[in-house]
Formats: C-alpha cells, sequence, structure tokens
C-alpha cells in the first residue's frame, strides 16, 4: 500500500507587509555629540560616517589577504587582543596621515607618481608607493653609502615624504 500526498497551494503577495519592510531598509542610525543640526546636518554625519570606509575599513583589509598569515597569530589573554589591536589601529593612523600628507603634497606641487600600469597619478596608496620603493637599496661601498636605483618618481616620493635626508644623502 503506498501513501500519496498532493498540496495545491496559491502564492498572493501581501503589498503591505512588502511596503513595510521596502520602509525598513538601508536603515542606521548614526549618533553625534554635535545638538547644532545646521552646524552639522543629517546628510553631512551620513557622508562623513560613509567616507570612513574609504581609511579605517580599507585599512583593515589587509587582514583577509591570505598572505598576512591573520589565522598563525594566537593571543589567548584579552588584554593582548586589546593591545594588537591598538598597536594597529596607530600604524593604521600613522599610514592614513601618511597617505594623506603625500597626496596633499602631490595636488599642492602638481606632481605626480606612475601608477601600477606607470600612468601618472596624484593619489596613490601609501601601499603602492612603499612598493615603487622595492629594489631601491642602499649601500656601503667603499667605506661611502649609496643609494641604488633611485629614479625621479622617487626622489619626488622622497622630498614630498621629507625623507630626503635617508635616500638623497644630501
Amino acid at each position: 500500500m503506498a501513501v500519496v500526498y498532493r498540496l495545491r497551494a496559491r502564492l498572493e503577495v501581501d503589498e503591505g507587509k512588502l511596503e513595510r519592510a521596502r520602509r525598513g531598509l538601508g536603515r542606521f542610525l548614526l549618533a553625534t555629540n554635535v545638538l547644532d543640526r545646521e552646524g552639522l546636518p543629517p546628510q553631512e554625519v551620513l557622508r562623513r560616517y560613509k567616507d570612513q570606509a574609504r581609511t579605517v575599513e580599507r585599512g583593515f583589509r589587509f587582514l583577509k589577504d591570505p598572505l598576512f598569515f591573520t589565522e598563525s597569530t594566537f593571543l589567548k589573554r584579552p588584554e593582548r587582543v586589546m593591545a594588537l589591536g591598538m598597536v594597529m589601529a596607530l600604524a593604521l593612523l600613522v599610514y592614513a596621515l601618511g597617505e594623506w600628507a603625500l597626496r596633499r603634497r602631490l595636488e599642492g606641487t602638481g606632481s605626480s607618481l606612475p601608477d601600477q600600469k606607470g600612468r601618472p597619478t596624484a593619489k596613490p596608496t601609501l601601499r603602492w608607493v612603499f612598493q615603487l620603493f622595492m629594489w631601491v637599496r642602499l649601500v656601503e661601498l667603499g667605506g661611502r653609502w649609496l643609494v641604488l636605483n633611485l629614479a625621479p618618481h622617487h626622489e619626488t616620493a622622497v622630498r614630498l615624504l621629507g625623507a630626503g635626508r635617508y635616500y638623497l644623502l644630501e
């Protein structure tokens, strides 16, 4: 003896529930301690919040890179986790300030650096600038210090970052 089931159904969309669900999408709370709505309108609060993604969140995306070996970091005590977080946040702050200063100086002087494709850009990432220096070497030869593989774009970056005394041996 076989048991057979038969199901008959009809699908209906509840437009009221659908509209309420749509109204709830894309909303989140932003809080600020600036109470003057004219001094800091809600649109400006939202813009500043979204601008953080360009620095803070972008700065920490390297943690997802398999070459960073995040899974090999073992910290058992909460104090050490917090300390590592503080060091990383401080390093990111220094990185963001360096990138901001370099871009500001590039714009101010009308200079540029080559991007990954060799085209000039006034908005390089600091990571790329560091990679530009991968083959620059400081060597001592016969009691004299030499900087090898230093191209004009390296000199531009060095001068704008204020590191001329380390690379240009002036």
